[in-house]
């Protein structure tokens, strides 16, 4: 009973979203409001609001989707691999994860165009930030060090998904390798 609970809470949650990120593009971030997005999803205005606390909000929740594929994808590397092989199969991976979903070409133009949006993002990156160290710390490594390669990481896959998008949002692997070997030339390492 609780599987077909959760699948039918994630039906109407994507519903939700979906219906978001086509009235974003299509009516603006800034004037589409809670009832469009409700309408659109076509659920009442409360049971949007027990999934998201507001069109903000559910920009946000993207953020933590995301933090949760690098800090698994962070903790699935062998016991033992160094941190630099660590931060390239993070950022190869969630970065071909992510491209391969249209929604996150859809949020990005979204984020450009609308500073609000991009506002609503950025709100949830100390937890972002924060998920990815632990992550880091999970694999043994002490605080100082799990913090920057964590700040590299997530920075590292910023760039790569501007640069990704700027292009056109064709093969993101050419940016990765682009973003991976320009960082390996800055810091003289593998």
């Amino acid at each position: 009973m609780s599987s077909l609970q959760a699948r039918k809470q994630e039906l109407v949650r994507d519903a939700i979203w979906d219906a978001a990120i086509e009235l974003f593009l299509v009516k603006g971030f800034d004037e589409t409001t809670v009832e469009d997005i409700a309408a659109g999803a076509g659920v009442s205005r409360r049971t949007f609001f027990r999934y998201f606390a507001s069109k903000n909000d559910l920009l946000g929740q993207g953020i933590m989707e995301y933090a949760g594929a690098l800090r698994e994808t962070i903790l699935a590397c062998p016991a033992g691999c160094p941190a630099t092989q660590v931060v390239r199969e993070a950022v190869s991976r969630v970065a071909a994860q992510y491209a391969a979903i249209p929604r996150t070409k859809q949020i990005m133009r979204i984020a450009e165009l609308y500073p609000a949006a991009r506002a609503a993002q950025l709100s949830r990156t100390a937890e972002l930030q924060e998920l990815v160290r632990e992550a880091f710390a999970g694999r043994g490594m002490s605080g100082v060090e799990a913090g920057l390669l964590a700040g590299v990481t997530l920075a590292l896959l910023s760039v790569i998904f501007r640069a990704w998008f700027a292009a056109g949002a064709t093969d993101i692997g050419r940016a990765v390798e682009e973003g991976l070997g320009t960082l390996r030339r800055v810091l003289g390492a593998g």
